[in-house]
């Protein structure tokens, strides 16, 4: 084992592929995000084409080479990507179509066909209940609407298998991974191919489950043109983008908690025993015997990348003369409103929700406009509804007692100086912002674990992981967000009825 050896993380979120390489002592090295498109061909519809993945993925890992980074001292390679996206292949292992991702809403009588018949069932075997965002009512509506796509499908994969498939040539996911289609035995810990029947699918189109730490193959030859990392590398599994985050985050412990504030937004405790809930999700965590319960937004940074794109053209251009990110143009209009700002209310609803409303008909909204209101208002109020909207998530999880013994606060959102200030005095609650501890650091460290890097999972972060700031949230403003919170959830009330009639 080489001393000086570099593990390589792979992350395939929503918006976009992030590599980082990693010492095996937990130092990074360079990290590299590259975005990629989402279609949105209706209202309500999200999809990606499979080929830009592993394209953002080649361009990372060589903008991470001309970073300096020495892909000579690769020793492992391990992926992570956004669960639920179905990659649908035929006989040769070719995408059918493009991929519907879990942001999705157009399954929604699907999902509410499958509650009525199936949903008890369903429940008590995969512990979730049906939504759009799940793969199981995905696949019922393509079997409904393009039964053509599936009859050409022979083999079923997910986002980072599928990018996986392309660099080892080896066909597999794991059992997290699987928690995210509705057609998963928790009990058993295999598929319910009964419930994957129900969207025409059979037991020789789903592909092999194994741990998130075992082996892949091998970078082929071909990948490793293509990659860089050289031939013969070992590639280990990986698992889902929210399993590695909150491994990579360093919430390895019962009551450990994490606030996440990426393209979409989660708010998750750690447990030692699954706590099933009608209104939350349930996966097992990396660390085998623990899981956790995630209540999600659909929409968190998302609704920032949106704004900038429809409205900012200006600050993008000015971010393009001088080199910078457009995002610091964009926090710093925000950093000129003050709280509340300026009476601007904002709801993240752009592709419906999740929770606690589970409600696809739901849409974004700025409310309180006056014509004093500036962009910056309408900036901060954006940040302060998506901080809204996760303390929203905390409410189911209150109300399921799960005990929260301390916070973590990750995601590109993090980053960023005023929307953690917020979103600490919207939760009341002292954060901890970790160092890298995204999801492309948690697959770092489960390749390390994969090889024997690390004698186990948690020990790998435990050694790994820093703690860049510690956040403590100011008193006067937890009172001011208190208030507001409450008018955010009044706003909601008032307006889902009007939603639910379009």
């Amino acid at each position: 084992m080489k001393n000086d050896g570099i593990l390589l993380g792979i992350d395939f979120g929503t918006g976009g592929c992030k590599a980082s390489a990693v010492t095996i002592s937990g130092s990074l090295l360079g990290d590299v995000s590259v975005e990629y498109p989402t279609e949105f061909a209706h209202p309500g519809w999200a999809e990606q084409n499979c080929a830009d993945w592993y394209v953002a993925m080649c361009d990372a890992l060589k903008k991470l080479r001309e970073n300096g980074v020495d892909f000579a001292r690769v020793i492992a390679v391990a992926f992570d990507g956004s669960t639920h996206n179905a990659v649908l292949l035929d006989g040769a292992m070719k995408p059918v179509r493009k991929t519907i991702m879990w942001t999705d809403q157009r399954s929604t009588e699907e999902a509410a066909a499958l509650s009525r018949e199936y949903g008890r069932s369903i429940y008590e075997r995969a512990f979730q209940m049906p939504s759009p965002t799940w793969t199981l009512p995905q696949l019922i509506w393509l079997k409904k609407h393009e039964p053509e796509a599936l009859a050409r499908t022979k083999h079923l994969l997910f986002v980072k298998d599928y990018v996986r498939y392309l660099v080892s040539g080896v066909a597999a996911t794991d059992h997290i991974e699987a928690q995210g289609t509705l057609f998963y035995d928790m009990h058993n810990k295999t598929w319910a191919e009964d419930l994957a029947a129900l969207a025409g699918l059979r037991a020789a189109m789903l592909p092999e489950l194994i741990a998130p730490t075992d082996r892949c193959g091998n970078v082929t030859a071909q990948a490793a043109q293509a990659t860089g990392i050289p031939e013969g590398t070992p590639v280990i599994c990986g698992t889902s983008d929210s399993a590695a985050e909150d491994y990579g985050a360093g919430a390895v412990e019962p009551g450990d908690c994490i606030i996440k504030l990426a393209t979409a937004g989660n708010v998750n405790v750690m447990t030692d025993a699954p706590h099933p809930s009608e209104k939350t999700l349930t996966y097992s965590h990396v660390i085998p015997g623990m899981y956790y319960s995630v209540a999600a937004t659909n929409a968190a940074a998302l609704c920032q990348r949106w704004f900038r794109d429809a409205f900012c053209e200006a600050e993008k251009s000015e971010a393009a003369r001088r080199k910078i990110n457009p995002f610091l143009l964009l926090d710093k209009l925000a950093s000129a409103s003050s709280p509340g700002a300026g009476g601007v209310l904002f709801h993240p609803y752009l592709q419906g929700e999740r929770s606690p409303y589970w409600d696809a008909k739901l849409r974004a909204s700025f409310t309180g406009v006056s014509i004093s209101s500036t962009k910056g208002d309408f900036l901060r109020a954006l940040f302060e509804g998506v901080a809204y909207s996760l303390r929203d998530c905390r409410t189911v999880l209150d109300e399921m007692h799960l005990p929260v013994k301390r916070a973590f606060l990750i995601g590109g959102g993090a980053r960023g100086a005023l929307w953690s200030e917020i979103v600490c005095g919207v939760f009341n609650l002292p954060l901890a912002v970790p160092t890298p501890g995204d999801a492309s650091f948690g697959a770092a460290l489960i390749a390390g674990t994969g090889i024997g890097v690390f004698p186990d999972a948690k020990t790998a972060v435990k050694q790994c992981l820093r703690i860049d700031k510690n956040l403590v949230p100011k008193q006067e403003l937890a009172a001011f967000y208190a208030h507001g919170f409450q008018r955010y959830r009044a706003i909601h009330d008032a307006l889902a009825g009007v939603y639910s009639n379009f």
